[in-house]
């Protein structure tokens, strides 16, 4: 079998500087939401996510500065279950440890936002966005506080009855922090990239279709990754690919709403939806070697399929050395890498517009 052969349009048209600007601030943002998930992740597997029992989105950005204010944040963690469950007879220094996470984890958010919110006015009053991009761009810096906003009410879950926060709250969170991350991504390509470089035909249809089902299948399977997060379910059947001897684990057909609640189930689903996602991908990345590509484009489907397997193989080795913090914290990343691998594949795809036509 032999690639197509028509001839893309021209690749790699410079987009306008003012574009470039902003694409790369944008870009910047991205980094920065990148590691606000992975501080997220080492955040709940230290277990330091409701540590801090107040939430202050105005004067929080100040830690306890005296020996009187540690000791009051840290009468109010003692009245929590995470302490009176878990952590009874804590001393306020060994609180102190699993307090800056969290604080760091809120710190960094305060600091996406001015990182945002700032060079967005400047290039607002400058005239360098406007329209429907400014409008975008809004929308964004509304999402983040919003997600500011879900991810004080998922701490609210834990402070209540049990030290957990509920998995349906969490998992909620942290796709929101996938969108944010997505649409920023997105933006910035396209500002970077204007033009539109696939050819349009029935084949490039296809694989596009492919592609959108693929990305699809990332969130869905990161979502199911933040029930296995938010119910701990990472810490049982860690083996594979069977698990503890089972294909399917007992009880699996009996209740569907276990999908949300039962370990075993939860954990199974994720195994399934990764390895439907991974040979998705490889079928994405497959199809694709028989199309004109332009070279960026097959630059991304060659990161695509290289970010799948190392997902896949940090996946598995997490679930066999019962989920570390620095082996969990590495496969959250890997999720992030695949979902901007699998957008800037889409994004290559694009069909060409009706001008083109």
């Amino acid at each position: 079998m032999t690639a197509t052969t028509a001839n893309p349009p021209n690749p790699d048209i410079p987009a306008p500087r003012a574009n470039r600007a902003i694409a790369i601030w944008l870009f910047a943002c991205a980094a920065m939401v990148f590691a606000m998930v992975v501080i997220g992740g080492i955040t709940r597997l230290t277990g330091s996510g409701l540590s801090m029992v107040e939430w202050r989105p105005v004067y929080g950005f100040l830690p306890p500065l005296s020996a009187e204010a540690w000791q009051r944040v840290f009468d109010l963690y003692r009245a929590t279950p995470q302490y009176l469950e878990i952590n009874a007879g804590m001393t306020v220094e060994a609180f102190r440890g699993i307090f800056w996470w969290e604080y760091f984890h809120r710190l960094w958010g305060r600091i996406i936002g001015l990182v945002f919110f700032l060079p967005f006015l400047w290039f607002l009053i400058r005239g360098r966005i406007r329209g429907m991009l400014a409008l975008k761009l809004f929308g964004i810096f509304l999402l983040g506080g919003a997600q500011g906003a879900l991810g004080w009410y998922m701490v609210k879950s834990g402070l209540v009855d049990i030290p957990e926060v509920s998995q349906y709250r969490l998992a909620a969170h942290f796709f929101m922090a996938f969108l944010i991350y997505g649409l920023l991504i997105w933006t910035a390509l396209s500002l970077l990239y204007p033009e539109r470089n696939a050819i349009g035909d029935a084949r490039h249809h296809r694989i596009r279709q492919l592609a959108i089902a693929a990305l699809a299948l990332v969130a869905i399977t990161v979502v199911s990754g933040a029930f296995v997060a938010g119910t701990d379910a990472g810490f049982i059947f860690n083996t594979f690919p069977l698990m503890d001897g089972r294909i399917i684990p007992p009880g699996y057909f009996e209740d569907l709403w276990a999908s949300f609640e039962d370990l075993a189930t939860i954990q199974f689903n994720h195994r399934v939806l990764a390895l439907v996602t991974f040979a998705t991908v490889i079928c994405v990345w497959w199809q694709s070697r028989w199309l004109a590509l332009i070279p960026r484009a097959r630059r991304a489907a060659n990161v695509l399929f290289i970010a799948a397997v190392g997902q896949v193989a940090i996946g598995i080795t997490t679930l066999l050395m019962v989920v570390p913090v620095y082996m969990g914290a590495t496969h959250q990343a890997g999720a992030l890498v695949l979902f901007t691998a699998t957008i800037w594949f889409v994004f290559e795809l694009r069909p060409p517009s009706r001008q083109a036509h």
